[in-house]
């Protein structure tokens, strides 16, 4: 589905955001990962959930078509982000998915504005402090764009060690960086995962008071499955599921989609 694409001035920096859906239907903010660029493909707009939501997703600051500042962002500067993002299309309040980065950055919103969300999804992340840390992509900065790539192949599933499955994703991999104009990450993507290195939601975790739903690879080596568990224990109410896959499990088990909906909507 095609979204509607807008610019969003909140302060110091300029979020461009879509919005898609039936705009009468139940309100659903998606928080992508690292790296995310609305303009790539497949994204919030293209999934199962847009059959159902008004959409909301957008470009975090420094990457896609938003801007940024010459200061290097927190985790809570990409918190405040979204929570001035909702204060800017008028959602008082909606039901929210966060993946990867963008559960981290959903967990930092939600513990400082928990009534802003009635229902949330952690997919494939992590609370950082005593809950544990996702694997840390940020060591990977600088290095040569093959070795990057074989590292983050080895921490996307465990079951990467096989050599015929670890082929077969390297390929995939190598394929996309070759749409990528150039095969230096940008300041924006190194910005995002130094941030990401020092998040730490783990003590204010209990103030996520809304039903959330903890959605895990069971082979994911960036968010570790006892990294789920550990979320599972801290949030007050929350349960989880578990899918077949690493840390994009989401398009490797075909339930994924359904069960989240089941819980979106319940």
């Amino acid at each position: 589905m095609t979204a509607e694409v807008h610019q969003a001035s909140l302060g110091d920096v300029t979020i461009t955001y879509g919005l898609a859906g039936d705009p009468e239907a139940p309100r659903l903010l998606y928080v992508s990962g690292s790296g995310s660029d609305l303009r790539q493909q497949p994204n919030a707009f293209r999934s199962p959930l847009v059959d159902h939501f008004r959409i909301l997703a957008y470009d975090h600051r420094g990457l896609g078509r938003s801007t940024t500042t010459d200061a290097l962002p927190s985790m809570a500067d990409f918190g405040r982000d979204l929570v001035l993002l909702l204060d800017h299309v008028g959602w008082t309040s909606c039901a929210a998915v966060g993946v990867s980065f963008g559960g981290m950055v959903l967990q930092e919103a939600a513990v400082t504005a928990p009534t802003r969300f009635e229902r949330a999804v952690l997919a494939c992340t992590s609370s950082g402090g005593n809950g544990g840390s996702s694997y840390p992509l940020h060591e990977l900065v600088g290095l040569d764009a093959d070795e990057r790539r074989a590292r983050w192949v080895d921490a996307l599933d465990t079951r990467n060690v096989d050599p015929e499955r670890r082929a077969l994703v390297l390929s995939v991999v190598e394929a996309l960086d070759a749409e990528r104009a150039t095969s230096e990450q940008t300041a924006g993507e190194v910005a995002q995962l130094l941030a990401r290195r020092d998040h730490d939601c783990w003590d204010r975790l209990p103030a996520m008071t809304m039903p959330t739903l903890v959605a895990a690879g069971r082979y994911d080596g960036i968010a570790p499955p006892a990294n789920q568990e550990a979320l599972l224990d801290r949030l007050p109410e929350a349960r989880i599921e578990w899918f077949e896959g690493g840390h994009a499990f989401f398009l490797e088990d075909q339930s994924a989609h359904e069960k989240m909906l089941d819980f979106l909507r319940s």
